[in-house]
């Protein structure tokens, strides 16, 4: 990620432990952390809610609506202003916390480590009418009984890994 260290310009900075970058001329150190992202199964009347991937990574596969937390911002608020910027809708605050698990997101050249929080909601009465698509990053969506859902189809191992959690057992 650093060529040079961002302090005094030297390009021996190192990265140790696969977790900093150290400078051995200066001292600089920088911890690379993980970055926190968030991920919601929403269930309908009509099964759960999937996005369609309109750019990598993973374009064209099934995730759920999420992402990365900004900063100075809690899991549940990113959760809600995702839902809000992807799908055009504010699902309030009955959300509950159900599982967590690491995740690597290749993104432009730098793979990022990230601890993925999903929550679940049970929104009856959600409709596709209800939805205003940020077609920049979502390229459609979809609802998918559980019976129905191939884990194949989604993004990313965190994400397969909860609904693993999430669905009755044998489906998915």
């Amino acid at each position: 990620m650093f060529h040079f260290c961002p302090s005094c310009a030297s390009p021996r900075i190192r990265f140790e432990a696969h977790r900093l970058f150290r400078c051995p001329d200066c001292g600089f150190v920088y911890y690379h952390n993980v970055a926190a992202a968030t991920g919601c199964i929403i269930t309908a009347a009509q099964g759960i809610l999937f996005l369609v991937r309109a750019k990598e990574p993973a374009k064209g596969k099934l995730d759920l609506p999420g992402g990365f937390v900004e900063p100075d911002e809690g899991a549940i608020a990113g959760l809600r202003r995702e839902c809000r910027e992807e799908l055009g809708w504010d699902p309030g605050t009955g959300f509950s916390f159900f599982a967590s698990f690491p995740n690597t997101y290749p993104y432009k050249g730098i793979t990022y480590k990230t601890c993925d929080l999903f929550f679940t909601l049970h929104a009856p009465g959600l409709r596709r009418e209800d939805l205003r698509l940020d077609t920049e990053e979502i390229g459609g969506i979809c609802f998918i009984r559980p019976s129905d859902l191939r884990l194949e189809d989604v993004a990313f191992d965190s994400t397969r890994r909860v609904l693993a959690a999430f669905l009755p057992e044998g489906q998915g």
